[in-house]
């Protein structure tokens, strides 16, 4: 008995909140789209307290906005709003490299150099969630090193309401291998223990998502995921009140884009 460890138990809010978030940043959920937390409690197979608590967290993400009795839905892409976050995760990121790389192991430098394979791998197969979680991989061993706990709290915080942006950018070729050769720079400037160098080439990736904000952006609603935007619904986010319920006993069909708990990521 001495081999069994304790298995991790992920929240349900927490399962929730990440398959809400990526279907939202894939745009399953598109930008304008109502949500309603019965239906989504329902199609993810858990109860809706848990999907409540998503649905608030990603409110206060900037990835959805409600009025209490009326609506909620998921905020349209507004380019200041991108800017600015992008602009602050930027900041904080350039601020992690300066601090990381004299701290950094053989073995970080490694684990960013496979990420940066698996990025390159996935972009040319064409499957953009893999290349984000690559380009998370790559940039969270900074972060990490860095050892400064706000920074990973603001970039946690405001790297969502970039990454409709960014599932737009490495979904085409070119601005996908322009990503690989950055990150192989910084990669470079990371195995060479040079802060500047790798807080200078930081600067440039952020910026360039900063760039992305300013062009044109289709903003067409697909099919609603709830009721009709301004009708009342009784189970919106406007109150997350109530006690926490068992989930469903079974998984009841997904919606598009919105996988049952157990597929979330």
């Amino acid at each position: 008995m001495e081999t069994l460890r304790p298995v991790r138990r992920t929240l349900l809010r927490d399962t929730a909140y990440e398959a809400i978030r990526d279907a939202i940043v894939r745009g399953d959920i598109p930008p304008g789209a109502p949500v309603r937390d019965a239906d989504l409690a329902e199609r993810l197979g858990l109860s809706r307290a848990p999907v409540r608590d998503a649905l608030s967290r990603l409110s206060g993400e900037g990835l959805v906005e409600s009025k209490p009795q009326s609506y909620t839905r998921v905020t349209q892409l507004v380019p200041g709003d991108v800017r600015d976050a992008a602009a602050v995760v930027r900041a904080m990121q350039e601020l992690a490299a300066r601090t990381a790389v004299p701290r950094l192991t053989d073995a970080d430098v490694t684990a960013m150099r496979e990420a940066n394979d698996r990025f390159r791998d996935a972009t040319r197969r064409g499957d953009v969630a893999d290349a984000l979680r690559a380009d998370d991989r790559l940039h969270d061993v900074l972060v990490t090193a860095c050892g400064n706990r706000a920074v990973a709290a603001t970039v946690e915080r405001y790297t969502p309401l970039l990454r409709r942006l960014e599932w737009r950018r490495f979904g085409t070729a070119s601005a996908a291998h322009g990503s690989a050769e950055l990150h192989e720079r910084l990669i470079e400037a990371c195995a060479g223990r040079d802060a500047d160098a790798a807080a200078r080439v930081t600067a440039e990736i952020w910026r360039a998502l900063e760039e992305l904000a300013d062009e044109p952006v289709g903003e067409q609603v697909g099919e609603p995921v709830g009721e009709p935007a301004g009708e009342p619904s009784a189970g919106s986010t406007g109150s997350i009140d109530g006690p926490e319920s068992e989930p469903s006993a079974g998984p009841v069909g997904g919606a598009k884009g919105v996988p049952h708990a157990g597929n979330a990521r």
